[in-house]
Parts: C-alpha cells; sequence; structure tokens
C-alpha cells in the first residue's frame, strides 16, 4: 500500500485563453524526491503554485498530506522554494533564521544554522549583498529549517556552482533518506537532476505524460538506430519516438527490446535520451 503526500486530480487551468494545464494528474509517495521536468513555459511553476495554493485551479482537486488545498497560506507541514528565492533584502541572514525561528513551530534553528554556515554565508551579511548563488543556500535553509513533510523546488540550482550544487544535492537526499521528507524540483536542465531524483514526472502539453521511477523509466526505453521503418522492428505495443542524429536515423522507442535484425543497432536508452524524445515528439500520446 502506499503512501500517498501529494496528488492533483484532473486539474485544469488556463490564464485567459491559454490553456496551461489540461486535466492532469498525478501521485507522489512519501520520501520520493522527484523530478518536474518539462520545457519552459510547459507550466511547472503553474503546477507548483496551485499545490501551494497560490493560485486556484479551474477545475479538479489537489491535496497535500490527506487534506484538500485552500488558499489560506502554504499548508502545515510544506514548504515552498519559488524560483526567483524571494528574501526581505534588508535582513541580515540572522534576522531571516531569527524570522524563520518565530514564524516556525517546528523551527529547527540548529540545523537551520548549520546549512548556512556549510556554505559559508556571514551571517552579518544583508540579504541584498549577496551573490545569487548564497541567496538560494540562505532560502534553502529557510525552507528546511521548518523540517517540513513535502518539500517544493522550483528551479532551485540554476545559480549555484557545480561545487555549491554537489553539496545542495547531497542535502536534499540526506533530507530524504533520514527524515522521511518527500521532495518536488523542478528544473528543464536534467543534468542538474540526474543524480538526485529517484523518481520523474514529465509535464508536456498541460499532463504528466511520463511518471515512475527513473530507473524503471529509462529501463523501459532503447535507442533504436538505422535506416528503415522502424516499425518493422519494434514489438506489438511500442511507441517509437522520432530524433535526429548523425550516422543513421535515431529512434527512442518505449517499450521491451527486441533482438536487432541486419541493418539495424539497439542500444540501451539514457535518461537524456528519454526525456528528450517525449519533449521533442511530434504528439504526445
Amino acid at each position: 500500500m502506499t503512501d500517498t503526500v501529494l496528488s492533483m486530480t484532473d486539474v485544469d487551468k488556463s490564464f485567459r485563453r491559454k490553456k496551461v494545464l489540461d486535466a492532469c494528474s498525478f501521485e507522489i509517495e512519501r520520501g520520493t524526491i522527484t523530478a518536474l521536468v518539462g520545457s519552459n513555459g510547459a507550466g511547472k511553476s503553474t503546477l507548483m503554485s496551485l499545490v501551494v495554493g497560490l493560485l486556484s485551479p479551474d477545475g479538479g482537486s489537489l491535496e497535500v498530506l490527506g487534506k484538500p488545498v485552500g488558499q489560506r497560506g502554504i499548508a502545515p507541514g510544506l514548504s515552498y522554494l519559488a524560483q526567483h528565492t524571494p528574501l526581505y533584502s534588508r535582513f541580515t541572514v540572522k534576522e531571516i533564521l531569527r524570522f524563520g525561528r518565530n514564524t516556525n513551530p517546528s523551527w529547527d534553528d540548529a540545523y537551520a544554522a548549520q546549512l548556512v554556515d556549510a556554505a559559508g554565508v556571514p551571517r552579518s551579511a544583508r540579504i541584498k549583498s549577496l551573490s545569487p548563488g548564497h541567496r538560494t543556500r540562505v532560502a534553502l535553509a529557510l525552507a528546511l529549517g521548518r523540517r517540513p513533510d513535502v518539500l517544493l523546488l522550483d528551479e532551485p540550482l540554476a545559480d549555484l556552482d557545480p561545487v555549491a550544487r554537489r553539496a545542495v544535492a547531497q542535502t536534499l537526499m540526506r533530507d530524504a533518506a533520514e527524515y522521511g521528507t518527500t521532495i518536488v524540483l523542478s528544473s528543464h536542465v536534467l543534468a542538474e537532476l540526474a543524480d538526485v531524483a529517484d523518481h520523474l514526472m514529465l509535464l508536456r502539453d498541460g499532463r504528466i505524460r511520463l511518471s515512475g521511477a527513473v530507473d524503471d523509466v529509462v529501463d523501459g526505453h532503447y535507442v533504436l538506430i538505422g535506416s528503415g521503418d522502424p516499425a518493422a522492428v519494434v514489438t506489438d505495443g511500442s511507441v517509437v519516438l522520432e530524433a535526429t542524429g548523425s550516422g543513421g536515423r535515431v529512434f527512442v522507442v518505449r517499450g521491451p527490446r527486441p533482438d536487432a535484425p541486419p541493418g539495424w543497432h539497439v542500444d540501451a536508452a539514457t535518461l537524456d535520451d528519454v526525456v528528450l524524445a517525449h519533449l521533442s515528439a511530434r504528439s504526445a500520446s
């Protein structure tokens, strides 16, 4: 029996005449780190804003930790770090940590301070004087200091250098492993997610088109290279996603791997292969 902590059922959301989410549905289990991927403008930030309660759906339902999502502020047990890491610019880091302590009953002061110190951020520095990367590290400390059950991160690694990115990734994985924190992080850069997430959700055309454990999703695809009609090679029920490549035509196929006939080559797919193929496919199935 699964322990679902975050779910969306048939949710619609439009802005004027543009439909961003179209009967979008998913479930996320406790303790997982889920990568929400999609092209720029696919609706990742909109989806997170709906989960947090900053936006209202036009239809459908959402639940966080077993309760319907409303518009009375962020639900208890939920933390959200928005893409632009909003913080009070005139506060010092010390004052930001004090603010977190005074406004959150579940605040872990020692943990938040540890995260700031590990990032090398002076507590006396004002937020407006920090680099984008240091702002992100302070904002993450504020989000994790609440000791949330569910943590939503919208493009959290974009402003970090490779060393800081690795440190943040390790922090997130440790939280999920030691405290059972459920983490959802969005990005359109796969390299930011491959070493962090154990689950994947791919958002395209307003719906989650691909979902599951990363290893299972990748293992359910393969790369087919040849110059003929791939329909003559793939097994019944497989879905062929066309992509371009040198040395012949390259296809990413969703389905069981066949034995390669003469003139064709079959290889294992990577996460990049799978995601890029689904995002660039001519039509979503």
